[in-house]
């Protein structure tokens, strides 16, 4: 290991110890407080461009499994971390960032480094072996180009049950996985494939996935994804679910520093009840720009009251900024997607199908 730095664009330069033949990575600085699920959140490709600073004190005391990744690629830029554990040696979480050229900083003041986080707001920085160096500034391109599908894939044959349609803007292969485990037949289509062509595949619902970015980047969809709302029982995830709100005419907004994690507490305004969930996003739905008259605000975060789930007063339309999916060992809000299912049901008149 030599020295090495994550140097902000604000000015702020925090030491460490560099792991990895990778000496410099840019992107953007963001901080994740989850405990478990580190492969998970490094292979999300809502983590594309990110320098994800750990807030747990230590990482990597168990070994990286090649199975349950949220994509079959590491998108994130860079970690950096308080401590690093090595052991178990196999597979460690050090030797899998370095097979996959992702830098590591660690031995970082990371409580530190996580309050200017804070302070600043969203920012660009570099992990460096050059203690002069600077990051150098964002690109004006949209990351959902880089990670959604460049064909159509289709995981199952007409054997399975309703066909649902996934309009790939960086979905998470556990996504994915859920809906085929509920014996879905399942169509992966590109996040800009053309409205005509996905009529033509016949599906029974839509799925509109999670992904990177500012939702602002992809307002070239947004008469799509209202066409396909008005047409099929629709489910919008993350970046999903701020894309059906812009198609409804609602705004959205970059929020300080993010959610990121495992342990984020969403209260279902229906009911009173509180879930804990996971979130990887930096933007949200403005709340006062919802058209109440079309949609009721179905979940709202409990820590600082963003809009965190939306459900339309008479189409089958339903989004969560929050990822549904088993994950982490979270099953709370499994019921999301059975509500989902039901819509499907409803639509085409057929028996649910359960998860297995």
């Amino acid at each position: 290991m030599t020295i090495g730095y994550i140097i902000l664009e604000t000015g702020e330069v925090f030491s460490g110890k560099l792991i990895g033949n990778v000496k410099r990575s840019d992107g953007e600085l963001v901080f994740n407080t989850s405990m478990i699920g580190h492969k998970q959140i490094l292979t999300n490709p809502s983590s594309t461009d990110q320098i994800i600073v750990f807030s747990y004190p230590i990482i990597g005391n168990n070994q990286v499994q090649k199975t349950n990744l949220d994509s079959n690629k590491f998108h994130a830029r860079g970690v950096v971390t308080g401590e690093l554990s090595n052991v178990p040696s196999h597979n460690s979480i050090d030797s899998v960032l370095g097979k996959n050229q992702i830098p590591c900083l660690t031995e970082v003041d990371t409580r530190a480094l996580i309050k200017t986080i804070r302070k600043r707001g969203t920012v660009r920085a570099v992990i460096t072996n050059e203690k002069n160096d600077k990051p150098k500034s964002m690109e004006c391109v949209n990351p959902v180009k880089d990670v959604s599908t460049k064909t159509v894939v289709q995981y199952a044959d007409s054997s399975y049950g309703p066909h649902i349609v996934v309009v790939d803007f960086g979905v998470k292969q556990t996504i994915v996985q859920y809906l085929l485990r509920a014996n879905y037949k399942v169509t992966l289509v590109p996040y800009d494939y053309p409205l005509e062509k996905i009529l033509l595949l016949n599906p029974d619902g839509i799925v509109l996935s999670n992904g990177p970015g500012d939702p602002m980047d992809l307002t070239t969809e947004l008469d799509k994804i209202y066409e396909l709302s008005q047409r099929f029982p629709t489910f919008g995830i993350g970046l999903g679910h701020q894309l059906v709100a812009l198609a409804y005419g609602a705004k959205t907004e970059a929020l300080p520093f993010g959610h990121r994690g495992g342990n984020y507490p969403v209260k279902d305004l229906r009911t009173g009840k509180v879930y804990i969930t996971t979130q990887n996003h930096g933007y949200t739905v403005i709340n006062q720009t919802i058209d109440r008259n079309k949609f009721d605000i179905a979940f709202q975060n409990v820590n600082d009251g963003t809009v965190e789930g939306l459900v339309h007063k008479q189409k089958p339309i339903q989004t969560v900024q929050f990822y549904p999916e088993t994950q982490y060992g979270q099953q709370e809000t499994d019921f999301i997607f059975q509500s989902f299912f039901e819509t499907v049901k409803k639509n085409i008149g057929v028996m649910s199908y359960a998860v297995k």
